[in-house]
């Protein structure tokens, strides 16, 4: 038995989805959640979508208030940054300078949104990947029309534009690739959406960005620059008032400089998301073996965030059990069982009425077949291969009655040509 306490690194959907599945997996002891915002937990999904909007405000974001987490008797470190983690000792040093020796510990930091250096202290310039930013944005954006380049056309930044397009604003998106979300959902999707965010009012262009152009302005000499333009690399200028950099994420690992770890793409870690005994790892920031699909994976999706957090807080408590350092464990009782975390990833994304939802593999695919059925209403799947299997399948604006079928198809590799017979069937009558 120890009196040392478990932390979870990242006060995100997936570290308090860990706390609490701690609790339910049997550790009774000391458990410490540390998050590097002054916000309880929230949901992030919302903030491209309804908060952006104006729909929603901040506490409907909010995963657990603080009479909620009560119950879990967490010692909870807001506002704080874990700075280090002793692998051998399973010891964590904070911002503070404290050292945290820990029976466990599972990380949850999530990812870091990329930026551009040429955009470091230009006012009007935009990431979103925190409640502060989010809030931020939408902050300007309430000034009245705004001429917004959104660079970066992945799903953040199609989400972001079809909200800004909605609240009346003029809308450059702005691509490396041709079509919008073309890494996630293949080139005939791709382009049903370009379609949608067209007849929508957006402006799409395909480019990278060489820098930006600063507006004139009667502010004091201590004022930041302001944003005035967005050069592109062909030499196009683009007016903006504003710009949101939607250009991808990088795993938030810098802080994890042991040797012991490799943190190449995120945190390693086996099929159990254990990246070193008693140190496991779960959402954006893990990167794990996937037992089905046989090899390292990490999603940056909700939905996995949450059933990879409680896969991670069982195998530890299991792990931890096995060591006899499982505090208020009744005598004779069950241990938890360890297994290996093989979900079917699912992400879905919203952008005006049309519903993107997906299951499987949609990335690394060496086959897409997209099958259209109904283009005015941009109804229509895709189904996505690897290796001569189908991994994955995309539909777009399908009922849930076909989307609860086309799920069951890619549960588990399939050959193609089944997976194909099985689609087909599913999406008869769409």
């Amino acid at each position: 038995m120890t009196a040392l306490p478990i932390a979870v690194v990242g006060a995100s959907a997936a570290g308090i989805t860990a706390a609490e599945a701690l609790r339910r997996a049997g550790w009774t002891g000391l458990l410490t959640l540390i998050g590097d915002e002054p916000h309880l937990p929230y949901d992030r999904p919302p903030l491209s979508k309804q908060l952006l909007h104006g729909a929603w405000e901040p506490e409907r974001l909010r995963l657990r208030t603080g009479e909620q987490l009560d119950p879990l008797g967490l010692d909870l470190r807001l506002g704080t940054r874990a700075t280090g983690l002793d692998v051998a000792t399973r010891t964590l040093t904070l911002d503070g300078g404290e050292r945290l020796a820990c029976a466990g510990v599972i990380v949850a930091t999530g990812v870091a949104a990329r930026t551009l250096p040429a955009a470091d202290g230009l006012a009007g310039v935009f990431t979103l990947r925190t409640l502060d930013d989010a809030l931020a944005l939408r902050g300007d954006l309430a000034g009245g029309p705004r001429r917004l380049v959104v660079v970066g056309n992945g799903v953040l930044g199609c989400e972001a534009a079809a909200v800004a397009r909605e609240l009346g604003h003029d809308v450059t998106l702005v691509g490396r690739e041709p079509v919008p979300m073309a890494a996630a959902v293949g080139s005939g999707i791709g382009e049903l959406l370009a379609e949608e965010h067209r007849a929508r009012g957006v402006r799409l262009l395909t480019g990278e960005v060489a820098g930006f152009e600063t507006a004139a302005t009667t502010a004091g000499a201590d004022a930041p620059a302001r944003v005035g333009g967005v050069r592109l690399a062909g030499g196009e200028l683009l007016p903006a008032d504003l710009v949101l950099l939607a250009i991808g994420s990088a795993p938030a690992v810098g802080w994890l400089t042991d040797p012991a770890l490799d943190t190449t793409d995120g945190l390693r870690c086996d099929a159990y998301c254990a990246a070193a005994p008693g140190i496991y790892a779960a959402g954006d920031v893990a990167r794990w073996d996937h037992p089905v699909h046989g090899r390292p994976l990490r999603f940056e999706h909700r939905m996995n965030a949450t059933e990879q957090a409680m896969a991670a807080a069982r195998n530890l408590v299991a792990e931890l059990a096995a060591e006899g350092a499982l505090p208020g464990a009744a005598e004779g009782a069950e241990p938890p069982e360890r297994r290996p975390f093989a979900p079917v990833p699912y992400f879905w994304s919203d952008q005006y009425a049309l519903k993107l939802q997906a299951y499987g593999l949609t990335t690394g695919a060496d086959e897409v077949e997209t099958t259209v059925l109904d283009r005015d209403a941009r109804r229509a799947v895709a189904l996505f291969g690897r290796d001569g299997r189908a991994v994955g399948v995309l539909a777009a604006a399908l009922p849930p009655r076909q989307i609860r079928a086309l799920r069951a198809v890619v549960a588990t590799p399939v050959p193609w040509e089944e997976a194909r017979a099985k689609v087909q069937a599913a999406t008869a009558a769409a």
